[in-house]
C-alpha cells in the first residue's frame, strides 16, 4: 500500500509541474496568481487562443485538482493548495527541465566542461520561473521577512530572475522603490511584463546587466538601504578578486544602517531532508557549471574581508540553501 500511495505521490507531481508550465508558457500565471475566479474569455486572451481551446486546458486543471468550478458559474478559481503545489512541482521542473542541458550532455560536460558550456546554454526564462516557484517557500518568506522587517525605502535586488521576490517587496513596502538587476534578457522582459499587473510598474526599475559590473559603476546599488543577492554570488565566490570586489562595492554602496541580505547554497549538505536535492543541485553546478560551492566558512570569510563587521547565517526550508545577513 506505501508503494502505490509513493507512485502516485510521483505521478502527481510530474503532472502538477506539466500543467503549471503549460500555464505558465500560456500567460496564465497571473490569473492563478491572484487567487480570484476568472472566466474562461480572461483565460483565453491572456493566451491569445480561442476561448474553446482555453476551457480545453483549464478543464484538465480542475480535474488535477489545481483548478475548481465557481459555485457552478464558468468561471474557474485556483484550489486554496495551488502555491504549494507549484512550490512541490518547481523543484521538478528546475531539475529536468531548467536544467535539460546538461542532463543531455551530461557526458559532454564531463569531458569537455568549456566547449559544452560554450555550446550548451540553459533557458534563462526557464531557470527563472522555476526558481521563483521554489523560492516561494523555500527562501523567499526568509528573505521577505528579514527585508520588509527592515522597513527599507530602497531595495537592490542582484539576479532578481523573473522579479518575484521584489515585486512582493514592492507590494508590502508601498512607499518603496526596487532595482532588479539581472544578466538574463528573457528574464528581465519576464520582470518588466510581471510588474504592470502586480501594479508596481512605476517603482520598480529592472537592469539588464552582470552583477560583476557594479565594482565599475555601482549605480544601481548605491543608497539602497538592502541589497538582496538571490544564488547567484556563488558564481563568483571562488574567484576572490570579484568576489571581494562586489562585496565591497555593496557595503560602500548601502545607506547608513544599511544590510547586505544573500541567499545563497553550501555544498552537498547533510541535514534531514536535505541530501538528494542539494547532491544534485552541488553536482550540476560542479560539472556543468564550473562553479564550486561556498562552505559556510568560506562565506562567511568573504564578507569579513569586504569589511563587514556582524554576519550571521541562518538554514532555510529549500535543501542546502542558507540566508546570510551581513551589516557595516
Amino acid at each position: 500500500m506505501e508503494r502505490i500511495e509513493s507512485r502516485g505521490t510521483a505521478a502527481d507531481l510530474a503532472a502538477y509541474a506539466a500543467l503549471l508550465e503549460i500555464a505558465e508558457d500560456l500567460g496564465l500565471s497571473s490569473l492563478l496568481d491572484r487567487g480570484e475566479p476568472f472566466t474562461p474569455g480572461e483565460a483565453a486572451t491572456a493566451a491569445d487562443v480561442p476561448e474553446r481551446s482555453a476551457v480545453l486546458f483549464l478543464d484538465a486543471l480542475v480535474s488535477a485538482g489545481l483548478l475548481e468550478r465557481d459555485g457552478g458559474s464558468a468561471a474557474y478559481v485556483p484550489v486554496a493548495e495551488l502555491a504549494e503545489r507549484r512550490y512541490e512541482a518547481g523543484y521538478l521542473s528546475w531539475a529536468l527541465n531548467a536544467n535539460r542541458p546538461y542532463i543531455d550532455n551530461a557526458a559532454l560536460f564531463l569531458r569537455d566542461p568549456e566547449g559544452a558550456g560554450a555550446r550548451y546554454q540553459r533557458d534563462g526564462r526557464r531557470v527563472a520561473v522555476s526558481s521563483r516557484w521554489i523560492g516561494s517557500y523555500g527562501f523567499y518568506p526568509g528573505a521577505i521577512e528579514e527585508i520588509t522587517d527592515r522597513k527599507p525605502r530602497r531595495v537592490a535586488d542582484l539576479g532578481a530572475g523573473a522579479g518575484g521576490l521584489l515585486i512582493h517587496l514592492l507590494t508590502a513596502l508601498p512607499g518603496s522603490t526596487g532595482v532588479a538587476l539581472d544578466l538574463s534578457a528573457a528574464a528581465c522582459e519576464e520582470a518588466e511584463r510581471a510588474a504592470g499587473p502586480a501594479g508596481v510598474a512605476e517603482r520598480l526599475r529592472v537592469v539588464h546587466r552582470s552583477i560583476e559590473s557594479l565594482v565599475d559603476d555601482p549605480e544601481p546599488v548605491r543608497g539602497a538601504d538592502v541589497i538582496h543577492a538571490g544564488f547567484v554570488l556563488h558564481d563568483v565566490v571562488g574567484r576572490r578578486e570579484v568576489i571581494d570586489g562586489i562585496l565591497g562595492t555593496c557595503r560602500e554602496s548601502l545607506a547608513p544602517g544599511g544590510a547586505l541580505v544573500v541567499t545563497d547554497a553550501v555544498p552537498y549538505a547533510d541535514g534531514p531532508g536535505e541530501r538528494g536535492f542539494s547532491a544534485l543541485f552541488t553536482y550540476l553546478h560542479a560539472s556543468s557549471m564550473d562553479v564550486r560551492l561556498p562552505s559556510t566558512d568560506d562565506w562567511l570569510a568573504a564578507f569579513r574581508r569586504a569589511g563587514f563587521a556582524e554576519v550571521r547565517g541562518t538554514p532555510l526550508p529549500m535543501p542546502g540553501s542558507r540566508k546570510f545577513v551581513a551589516t557595516a
